[in-house]
């Protein structure tokens, strides 16, 4: 079974991506890790499928509308602040339940 986001179950096979336009002009390819809520708002974490941004994730404010989904940087510090403080209790969460995942697989 999958994880839960947002109410929505994402299977664990399946892999959803976004196309992101840089400044500089380039398209990287990043894979959605998740979307998480800090403050009352929605985030999207992003991780890239290039070398060249190897080890980072993007973090963005999170919508849907009429037109779909979007992306809207943050540019607030302390808004920041806070959306990597919920990514990182996320990834601890993650990390927890690949141990409690993997004691289980022991214990058959």
């Amino acid at each position: 079974m999958g994880k839960k986001e947002n109410d929505e179950i994402i299977p664990d096979e399946e892999q959803f991506t976004v196309t992101l336009d840089l400044d500089d002009g380039r398209k990287v390819e990043c894979n959605i890790l998740t979307i998480l809520e800090a403050n009352g708002r929605d985030y999207i974490a992003l991780l890239p499928q290039t070398e060249d941004e190897e080890g980072e994730v993007f973090l963005y404010r999170y919508t849907e509308g009429e037109d779909g989904p979007g992306l809207e940087n943050i540019l607030d510090d302390d808004e920041y602040e806070a959306v990597v403080d919920a990514f990182d209790e996320w990834l601890d969460e993650q990390e927890y339940d690949e141990i409690v995942d993997e004691e289980d697989l022991e214990e058959e």
